[in-house]
């Protein structure tokens, strides 16, 4: 075989190397945007509030931003919690927002991050199931996981008795 053809061959899988680790760091973002992969996420507002309705189920909307520390922190949380990723993926329709939406009625009491809002099928808003901050009615920590599963756990309770 030639230098040429061997040269050739040399940098020929010395790129496929490149293009497979390359590949290998830039996945494609999924719905889930690292919230739980188990789960089915809807992609729109619109979607989420259609699936809830059908479904009878409430829609749980994760307002968060990925450059937030607050958000990345919620999250971590969120995803590595066990109860609450097999009450998100059984029990709600779930939408993770990264833009701010102009419906004010998911910002009751303000535009901040992360803020989680819990919506039934009827389309109302619930905004008494909150959070523990008077400033954030609606914004939960990592260390506020117990507080969001039994909110969660409200929100489905609630559904039953109102419909």
């Amino acid at each position: 075989m030639g230098s040429a053809v061997i040269f050739g061959m040399v940098v020929m899988v010395a790129g496929l190397n490149v293009t497979l680790s390359a590949n290998a760091t830039n996945q494609p973002q999924t719905l889930s945007r690292g919230w739980g992969d188990g789960i089915i996420w809807v992609q729109t507002l619109e979607e989420g509030l259609y699936k809830a309705m059908a479904s009878q189920k409430p829609l749980m909307v994760i307002h968060h931003l990925e450059d937030c520390q607050y958000s990345q922190a919620l999250k971590k949380a969120f995803a590595a919690d066990q109860h609450i990723q097999k009450m998100a993926a059984e029990d709600f329709i779930m939408l993770n927002l990264l833009h701010e939406t102009s419906d004010k009625n998911l910002a009751p009491d303000g535009y901040y991050v992360p803020r989680i809002i819990f919506i039934d099928p009827s389309y109302i808003v619930r905004a008494d199931i909150a959070g523990r901050y008077n400033n954030r009615l609606y914004a939960y920590e990592p260390e506020d996981i117990y507080l969001l599963k039994q909110n969660m756990k409200a929100a489905k309770k609630l559904l039953h008795t109102e419909l």
